[in-house]
């Protein structure tokens, strides 16, 4: 099959290392991994704001960039949610992307069937569960999952795990008091399970908290779960 990841523009200018994560996993479980140049933002910043006129540019870049690919894997549950959920509003090849387009959790316990990746990381680890993620895409217990059957690692459980930690995009710019009310209460919760790492599958959450973890020097770092699932004893991560 032909796989192609979309790395998002966030991962790609803020958080490389977890595009090289999600290669370095998927070829470990022998998948051959394609990275489109001519992908660029799949348009939701624009799209949420109300900017349909200028989304659609956008939405048929990355159509062409993924034209021919059997799965598209999106380390980001939000921009998948983008392509899955509104892409169809701007017609039928834009549609026909989203059944090819897989949240990297999604992609590895649904398409390749595999919940032990052969991982290694030797650290107390809890979990935020995104919005887009948890009620756009209905990702359930597959980060979990995944996260349970790495070895060394102690999964202990986010009190008010489901709750938005404010970030939502261009939501943390229009309303920033609450956003940062929001991320407190997130970090609070995160802080309270003695934890070394908060994990999640989007890095615009975890910019969000782990900015104020960092700024508060909290003992807990924010770590894309792509990273977590590429770390072996031979390759751990660092």
């Amino acid at each position: 099959m032909r796989v192609a990841l979309f790395v998002t523009c966030v991962n790609d200018a803020v958080f490389p290392s977890t595009g090289v994560a999600t290669v370095r996993l998927l070829e470990r479980l022998g998948v051959e991994v394609d990275f489109p140049a001519a992908q660029t933002c799949c348009g939701q910043p624009q799209f949420n704001t109300g900017y349909r006129r200028e989304t659609e540019p956008l939405v048929r870049r990355t159509v062409r960039a993924f034209d021919g690919y059997d799965h598209v894997v999106v380390p980001s549950g939000s921009c998948a949610a983008m392509v899955r959920h509104h892409y169809p509003a701007f017609g039928p090849e834009a549609a026909a992307l989203g059944p090819r387009t897989h949240e990297l959790t999604e992609f590895l316990v649904d398409v390749l069937g595999v919940t032990d990746v052969g991982a290694w990381f030797p650290h107390k680890v809890t979990y935020h569960p995104s919005c887009h993620g948890l009620r756009m895409l209905g990702l359930g217990e597959r980060p979990r999952r995944l996260l349970r059957a790495v070895k060394g690692l102690e999964l202990v459980e986010l009190p008010g795990a489901e709750e938005c930690c404010g970030f939502g995009g261009t939501f943390a710019v229009k309303n920033p008091d609450v956003s940062a009310a929001m991320g407190a209460d997130k970090v609070a919760h995160a802080v309270s399970t003695g934890a070394g790492v908060l994990c999640g599958a989007d890095n615009s959450c975890l910019l969000h908290v782990g900015g104020m973890l960092s700024r508060q020097g909290a003992p807990l770092r924010a770590v894309h779960l792509a990273e977590i699932l590429a770390s072996t004893e031979e390759e751990p991560w660092r």
